[in-house]
This record gives C-alpha cells, sequence and structure tokens, in this order.
C-alpha cells in the first residue's frame, strides 16, 4: 500500500520544501492544483516548470490531476468567504462550509478511492498531495487526504514548516 502525505508551499523556502520531500522519501508528488503558478518571488519554485525541473533532480515523479483541484467558481466562494471573515488567503486556518459542500459535490461525489491508487505510477511508494496554502485544514487536499484515511484506513502524514 502507497504511504501518503500532504504538503503545502506557503511557510516553505525552496530548500526546506525540498528536505521535507526528501526526508519523508516521497518518490510522488501529486499535484491538485488549479493553478500551478504561486504568487511571490519566494514560491517560484512551486511553479510548474520550475517545480517539475526540479523534482527530475531529486527522483521525485511528477503526476497533474486537475480533477482533483476545486472549480474556479468554488474557488471563488472560497474567497468569498475570507473576505467577509477578513482573512487572508494565506493566513486561513479552515475551508467553509459551503466551499467543504461544494467540494464533496463536484469532485469528491465521483471519487473512487482504489481507482485513484491503480492509476499512480505503479513504482510509486510514498505519494505527497501537494497545493498550497500552509496547513491542510485549510485547503482541498486535507479533504482529500480524509477521504483516502477513510477509504483505504491509509496513514496520512501532513508536511507543515
Amino acid at each position: 500500500m502507497i504511504e501518503f502525505f500532504t504538503i503545502g508551499v506557503y511557510g516553505w523556502d525552496e530548500e526546506r520544501f525540498f528536505a521535507a520531500l526528501r526526508d519523508a522519501g516521497v518518490d510522488l508528488l501529486v499535484d491538485i492544483r488549479r493553478r500551478r503558478g504561486v504568487r511571490g518571488a519566494e514560491y517560484a519554485f512551486a511553479n510548474a516548470t520550475r517545480l517539475q525541473e526540479r523534482l527530475a533532480e531529486v527522483a521525485i515523479a511528477y503526476l497533474h490531476r486537475i480533477d482533483l483541484s476545486p472549480s474556479d467558481a468554488l474557488r471563488g466562494r472560497q474567497g468569498a468567504a475570507d473576505e467577509a471573515d477578513h482573512v487572508a488567503r494565506r493566513q486561513r486556518a479552515t475551508l467553509s462550509v459551503d466551499f467543504i459542500a461544494g467540494y464533496e459535490r463536484e469532485v469528491m461525489a465521483d471519487f473512487d478511492s482504489l481507482r485513484f491508487v491503480s492509476e499512480l505510477p505503479r513504482t510509486a511508494r510514498r505519494a505527497a498531495l501537494l497545493c498550497v496554502e500552509r496547513q491542510p485544514a485549510a485547503c482541498h487536499r486535507g479533504l482529500l487526504a480524509a477521504r483516502l484515511q477513510k477509504d483505504l484506513a491509509a496513514d496520512i502524514r501532513h508536511l507543515v514548516p
């Protein structure tokens, strides 16, 4: 069985981000972002092309699964909830009830954990789910990880700065 990890981009610098993946023994990074770019020079390492180049250098496979990302409309509703709560996206600690319900309806309703695992490269032993938020509770990767944990009794480790 594959071991699962989650990791965000915020709060890491490039060196510590890749060290965290290496120290955890991650051999596959599953990018579940819709937009594979991150604003700010400090996070340029997480932009798709640079990220894939660096992962190749450290022998970590890369897989983009846009089907597991929230829609732009759903992201917009979370943004509106953040604004109403006067919380900056990078400081968000939790997801809104509306976002969680929408993600469950739009993405998780048709998600099959066993099929997901069977579609990963056969060589993968330790896979990390990647998005941007610092804390998994503030990100859809936490919802996906919880589903994998429930369906597969998977042990999930969250890598946080």
